[in-house]
């Protein structure tokens, strides 16, 4: 069986925003505008993304 995946592209900048956030985006494969990274869809994953989800957009 396929584990899921979920699809995330950064849409907005990290510039003015706090240092975790940042890190959390470079945790999550992103570091500029309109990369998209495909993540293993797992709680630690979804509550990275939910940290930055002004920043970003996730497809499932």
């Amino acid at each position: 069986m396929a584990k899921k995946t979920i699809k995330v592209t950064q849409i907005r900048s990290p510039i003015g925003r706090p240092k975790d956030q940042r890190a959390t985006l470079i945790g999550l494969g992103l570091n500029k505008m309109n990369r998209t990274s495909e993540l293993e869809d797992t709680p630690s994953v979804r509550g990275m993304i939910k940290k930055v989800a002004h920043l970003v957009k996730v497809e499932e």
